[in-house]
């Protein structure tokens, strides 16, 4: 279950970055509140998460999901650059957080 809370806390964290682009500097009032829920519930369940796995581990698959989400986003709805080293380290991002799923022991086990 750690796991999962930790893959809703990383799609979270996307949620509060856009929202957080869409939001102007704080002065539309529907984003920047989308923001503070999406900020607030993403460290919520990072928190629950953290109860079971490593706080290094969770900590960098948090943030991983959260910067692969957000370039995903930008690409694709900000019309952001794509280009070969972009996608090349971004897939190497992928494949670390992928590794440490792999290796990742839990507390107690």
């Amino acid at each position: 279950m750690a796991w999962i809370y930790l893959i809703i806390a990383g799609m979270l964290e996307v949620g509060f970055t856009t929202c957080l682009k869409l939001s102007n500097n704080f002065s539309n009032l529907k984003w920047a509140i989308g923001f503070f829920i999406c900020a607030t519930m993403s460290f919520v369940f990072l928190n629950k998460a953290t109860t079971v796995l490593p706080m290094g581990t969770a900590y960098a698959v948090w943030t991983g999901i959260g910067a692969v989400g957000t370039v995903l986003i930008g690409i694709l709805f900000f019309k952001e650059p794509v280009n070969f080293w972009r996608v090349f380290f971004i897939s190497t991002l992928i494949l670390s957080i992928g590794g440490l799923k792999f290796f990742a022991e839990t507390k107690g086990a």
